[in-house]
């Protein structure tokens, strides 16, 4: 599977001047976690979820997550447990029929511990299609039966599985006891960390302990609460030293405003007439709290997106493309002979890049590239938004 693979190929050579790469379930682990990108979630209760699973892929979803958790009803669980094993069946099926349609990496959120085993068990071969579980409410120590279920559970499989564990909790909240949760958490991902890929920031159920909700037309980081917290976990768990994680940016709870925001300028004129009139919207709606919010993940160091709805898809992955400028300004920064630090001017001469204290961004932005490739040189985000929202 590969970024913008949906995209024709020849459209693909318009947008980029590096394009794309292929990446698959058992790609590097590094990797991987940063091509998660837009993970979509689903309840597990859909009656039809094999097939929107094949055709959230054929829209350029790359993860999904298939929840038995928050999205359903405590009495939905069972059904939703036999729900999955049927459309995992399904969509071993459908794949074994064609298997040039990559479908995408597929996660189960669970409720417990022993959910993991059980599912592992009645998914049966059609197990070769899960890359791993998502972990709710995680701590040190409610975190630890999660992750030796699914330590286990690979082991019975021979499957490589990874936990993706929600930071969710209000003991990570709450000040008087952020700390020493955070210190138990950073010691149980470590202790894990070949088995933990991403790590996810829950900041509903932040809001929900303090009975708020954010407007549309406002951020997570406008709820000073809820930012303060998302600071400490990029403190503590997010470092670029070798000892941090992906931290993945949080849901964004609303849609209809997108819809109507983008599809009336997409329907009315192909991709190259259409690039003006998305531009417009954009500016007339500079204050979108989506697009916003996603700039502001990546600026305090989150990668991806947690998306309920496919239109927080598009914009997610637009905004994760390398910029002609980022990547001439990291590959500068890394060339060999400037291992022993210095200033530049950058290409564009626009800025000064410091070769040691900017390191670190460039080897991130080099990643980045990798999976999301790099623009033409003026190729901007509302060009690559436009090419790649789905035609209604």
């Amino acid at each position: 599977m590969r970024h913008f693979g949906h995209l024709p190929p020849g459209l693909r050579a318009t947008l980029f001047h590096q394009e794309p790469g292929e990446f698959t379930a058992d790609s590097p682990q590094r990797l991987l976690a940063v091509a998660l990108g837009a993970t979509l979630y689903s309840p597990a209760t859909r009656p039809r979820l094999a097939a929107d699973v094949i055709k959230q892929a054929a829209r350029g979803v790359v993860s999904m997550v298939l929840c038995l958790e928050d999205s359903i009803g405590d009495g939905d669980v069972a059904a939703g447990e036999d729900n999955l094993v049927r459309q995992f069946t399904e969509l071993a099926e459908t794949e074994a029929r064609d298997p040039e349609s990559p479908l995408p990496l597929l996660f189960i959120r669970v409720r417990t511990p022993d959910q993991i085993p059980d599912l592992t068990r009645r998914l049966g071969p059609a197990v070769r299609l899960l890359s791993g579980f998502v972990l709710p409410k995680f701590t040190a120590l409610r975190g630890v039966p999660f992750l030796e279920a699914l330590t286990a559970a690979e082991a019975s499989c021979g499957r490589r599985l990874f936990a993706m564990p929600v930071l969710e909790s209000p003991e990570l909240l709450h000040l008087e006891s952020r700390t020493e949760t955070l210190q138990g958490i950073a010691r149980t991902v470590d202790a894990y960390r070949d088995r933990v890929l991403a790590l996810r920031l829950g900041v509903t159920d932040f809001c929900s302990a303090y009975g708020l909700r954010r407007a549309p037309d406002m951020t997570a980081y406008d709820v000073r609460i809820v930012a303060s917290v998302i600071a400490d976990v990029v403190n503590v768990l997010g470092r670029a030293d070798g000892s941090g994680f992906t931290v993945t940016g949080p849901v964004w709870e609303y849609f209809r405003l997108h819809e109507r925001m983008f599809k009336p300028q997409l329907r009315q004129s192909p991709f190259q007439g259409r690039a003006e009139e998305l531009r417009t919207s954009l500016i007339e709606h500079a204050m979108d709290g989506l697009l916003r919010e996603i700039e502001l993940d990546r600026a305090n160091g989150l990668q991806g997106k947690t998306c309920i709805h496919p239109s927080h898809v598009p914009p997610v992955h637009a905004l994760s493309v390398v910029s002609h400028e980022e990547f001439s300004d990291a590959v500068d920064i890394l060339r060999p002979e400037r291992d022993g630090g210095g200033v530049l001017r950058s290409a564009y001469t626009n800025k000064m890049n410091e070769v040691k204290p900017h390191r670190a961004w460039a080897e991130r932005t080099l990643l980045r590239a990798e999976v999301f490739g790099v623009a033409r040189e003026g190729v901007s985000f509302v060009e690559l938004l436009a090419a790649s929202v789905p035609q209604a």
